[in-house]
């Protein structure tokens, strides 16, 4: 050792691997080491690195579907700011309805930053589905949401028409879609076996966009660039058909809705779409031994599965005490067994809200001579 220039088999070892200094922190003097990176980071910063860019060929291949999706959209500017004006004033009609709880069950669909409205037809889709996955889809049983209202036939649907956009009698389901800033709709093809084509929809209250061919991934949300970026304008309608309909899915990201923007979707159901039947349905979704007869009349129990209330939450509800299943327990035993044998009137979770209202009670039952049993409670 002594001719290869080291006196310690430390001091040799240590240069035969130097990299390790740089893993190492405290006395050793290398610098502390740093958290591995993401997959997709490492990936993105190896093609920046390697100076990678997307071959001619692929290039070529997402102009050619971007070319695709163009070949089916057909945009127009219909509706000037004054009917546009008169149409939200409409949309904020059905907001307050909902609200009041004026609409069938299945009108109104509710999740955070969005909110659906149907009418005419409603269909299930999503968290609503038994299975999940394309086709999976079903309309609810007629009746089960509230008409297509007179409004839409007179403002929207007939200007549409009269444009030629539409044939007359082609519209018999009408969905609004009211977002809030930051909201959206995942990356979806509208249903090919319940919807024919095309797929109209007409935009208000702000400017917006479509996105073609994103990706989604959540916690945090992240959304993949997109094959065809479409610019949505207040008052403008869009006409899906073809490949932008049905080879490719649409979507709108969080990030395009800026200022709150609703668009009424109008549509019509094919003749051959399936739909869910009351036995059916409550066979799918009630546990076994349930008696179907219960669905009939005013007596008819939920059959699909529950979804969001339609009313706003009670902000004095928080403040009320609540009332455990120990306390009705409590309150039970009280009245069914006498006397000597009850409990105290001490309740677990409210004795520190209503403590002063026993204290006579307690003072007569040592009277009595059985003491009264004192809880000593922790509050949460």
């Amino acid at each position: 050792m002594a001719g290869s220039g080291y006196t310690d088999l430390r001091e040799k070892l240590k240069s035969m691997m130097p990299y390790r200094d740089g893993h190492k922190g405290g006395s050793g003097g290398g610098l502390p080491r740093e958290p591995p990176e993401p997959p997709y980071e490492r990936k993105r910063r190896h093609q920046e690195d390697s100076g990678s860019e997307p071959s001619d060929y692929e290039e070529q291949k997402e102009e050619e579907e971007a070319r695709k999706v163009k070949s089916g959209i057909r945009q127009l500017r219909l509706f000037s700011a004054e009917e546009c004006a008169k149409i939200e004033a409409r949309i904020e009609d059905v907001v307050s309805r909902a609200e009041k709880g004026l609409y069938k069950e299945h009108t109104v669909d509710r999740a955070p930053l969005r909110n659906k409205y149907f009418f005419g037809e409603g269909y299930t889709y999503g968290s609503q589905l038994q299975r999940r996955g394309p086709g999976q889809e079903r309309l609810y049983p007629r009746g089960e949401v509230d008409a297509i209202p007179e409004w839409v036939h007179d403002l929207v649907i007939r200007k549409l028409v009269e444009h030629r956009v539409i044939p007359e009698g082609f519209v018999n389901s009408a969905v609004i879609n009211d977002y809030q800033p930051g909201g959206c709709i995942v990356s979806h093809v509208d249903p090919i076996h319940i919807f024919e084509r095309p797929i109209v929809s007409v935009s208000f209250f702000s400017d917006s966009a479509l996105c073609f061919g994103c990706k989604f991934q959540f916690k945090p949300i992240r959304v993949s660039e997109p094959v065809l970026f479409l610019p949505v304008k207040r008052g403008s309608v869009t006409v899906l058909s073809g490949y932008a309909a049905d080879e490719i899915t649409h979507c709108i990201r969080p990030q395009d809705i800026k200022e709150r923007r609703a668009v009424i979707i109008l549509r019509k159901t094919r003749l051959d779409a399936p739909r869910l039947e009351t036995k059916s349905l409550s066979s799918s979704v009630l546990p076994p031994g349930y008696n179907s007869d219960r669905l009939s009349g005013n007596n008819r129990d939920q059959i699909l599965k529950p979804k969001r209330s339609h009313r706003k939450a009670d902000p004095d509800a928080a403040h009320r005490p609540r009332i455990l299943e120990m306390d009705k327990e409590e309150n039970r035993r009280s009245v069914l067994l006498p006397k000597h044998r009850r409990r105290s009137n001490f309740s677990s979770e409210n004795y520190w809200r209503r403590s002063y209202e026993y204290t006579e009670d307690c003072e007569d039952e040592e009277e009595d001579g059985s003491p009264a049993r004192k809880v000593k409670m922790r509050r949460h």
